[in-house]
């Protein structure tokens, strides 16, 4: 039988490379997106079959974290085996300027959705398989270092705020009513997919357009902050593992590495023969009223129970979003046909027909 697998923010870097994850393993994947003026499905436009084929396996439903019955309709109609919450308002600084509307989809978005799914399994009886998008912003202002299952929370800032919200309910689901509910604990990840407005992606794009002459400067915020950051397609095989289980559970996924804004910056600059100081400039708008100074995670528990293992390093994971921003824009780097050549990047793929359920 076809296991059929439900992803809310699947038009996300994470939620595109999880959708190719779970077709290679033959799911059915079904995933919830916003209605909107203009489609947002860029990242995963190239995984589309022709939706009248046999082979048909990727279907799109409208559906927002903020309406709590239309994402019963759709459990109603997906019926899925497995739930992957990965909707957000996710951005950090953003959360500040928006802190009810970030409450209202990471926090109260994932109450609505397990209380859905609570009540579906009672009326049903089917066992469904739940996964939470945690964050490591939860830590905040850290406890320990590095940071465990166990290290205390201490979020600092409304985003961190929901997402610890979040993360207790679905701790309080699983021991209440004996959901299968699990936490990732995801450290930051990136990928060539990242959102333009993400740090490490907006380095790397003005990396590119420098190179090309149609930027002159990059203005940042704090570039002291310390990130434990790997690449998004090895997270996303985490959250996989995870509802593979015999037993649900909470897991921290990080490369046990910290690096600072300013490396990034050095990394990627040096790859295209650049120094990065005659480029940046400071702007304080960047600044978050509070700050996270450092982060660095644990993993040990995912690598023993789930097998997990990260399979690119920062260095390589730098260079190969600067080369597929490059490549966005027709350019080739200074190391021509370099091992960072990439071949994930939906953005420089054809688009194909969307299929809206």
């Amino acid at each position: 039988m076809v296991r059929k697998a439900l992803i809310t923010g699947i038009t996300g870097q994470d939620g595109s490379y999880l959708s190719e994850l779970l077709l290679e393993k033959r799911y059915e994947v079904h995933g919830v997106i916003r209605r909107t003026s203009t489609f947002n499905t860029d990242r995963i436009d190239h995984i589309y079959t022709d939706p009248h084929s046999d082979n048909a396996r990727l279907f799109l439903h409208y559906g927002d974290l903020t309406d709590g019955t239309t994402l019963r309709r759709i459990l109603e109609t997906v019926k899925p085996d497995e739930i992957y919450n990965l909707g957000a308002q996710s951005h950090v600084r953003v959360s500040f300027d928006s802190p009810e509307y970030t409450a209202d989809t990471v926090g109260m978005g994932a109450l609505r959705l397990l209380e859905a799914l609570r009540d579906y399994q009672q009326r049903t009886g089917l066992d469904v398989r739940f996964y939470q998008a945690g964050s490591s912003e939860m830590f905040g202002k850290v406890r320990e270092v590095p940071q465990l299952e166990e290290t205390p929370f201490y979020p600092r800032s409304p985003y961190a705020c929901a997402k610890v919200f979040a993360h207790w309910q679905t701790v309080n689901y699983r021991e209440s009513y004996g959901l299968f509910a699990c936490n990732g604990i995801l450290f930051n990840h990136e990928s060539p997919r990242r959102g333009e407005t993400f740090v490490t992606r907006k380095i790397t794009r003005a990396v590119a357009n420098i190179v090309a002459g149609k930027q002159q400067k990059l203005y940042m915020g704090n570039i002291d902050a310390k990130r434990d950051w790997g690449y998004a397609k090895d997270y996303v095989q985490a959250m996989w593992l995870m509802l593979q289980r015999k037993q649900a559970d909470d897991y921290v996924i990080a490369t046990g590495e910290t690096h600072s804004v300013r490396e990034f910056l050095d990394i990627a600059f040096n790859y295209v023969n650049l120094d990065w100081q005659d480029y940046v400039a400071f702007d304080e708008r960047y600044l978050r009223p509070a700050e996270v100074d450092l982060l660095v995670g644990d993993a040990s528990k995912a690598k023993q129970e789930l097998g997990w293992k990260q399979t690119v390093s920062f260095e390589e994971l730098v260079k190969l979003m600067v080369e597929a921003d490059l490549q966005v824009l027709g350019l080739v780097s200074p190391n021509g046909n370099s091992k960072f050549a990439v071949s994930d990047n939906a953005t420089t793929r054809n688009k194909s027909r969307t299929l809206i359920a």
